[in-house]
């Protein structure tokens, strides 16, 4: 099937309105769902030696809070302008 069409013109697209602040949200919220579905086997990490991955989970959680707030001040900024 063929079309009449002009190939070098692309239809507009609206840019997406994405700020970045619920994928933030998101993966902040899974980091904290790792730590807490870890921290019952603490014993058993601790036995085999892989607490690092309890420290992994807390690490992203407070990263990922640094970083909601982090684009939460850039929206606001744009938005302000």
């Amino acid at each position: 099937m063929t079309e009449d069409r002009d190939s070098d013109e692309l239809p507009d697209i609206p840019p997406l309105d994405v700020d970045g602040v619920r994928t933030i949200e998101v993966g902040t919220a899974l980091w904290l769902v790792a730590f807490l579905g870890l921290l019952p086997f603490w014993g058993r990490l601790s036995e085999d030696g892989h607490t690092w991955w309890l420290w992994t989970c807390l690490a992203g959680v407070g990263l990922g809070a640094f970083g909601i707030e982090w684009c939460r001040r850039l929206r606001d900024r744009r938005t302000d302008r």
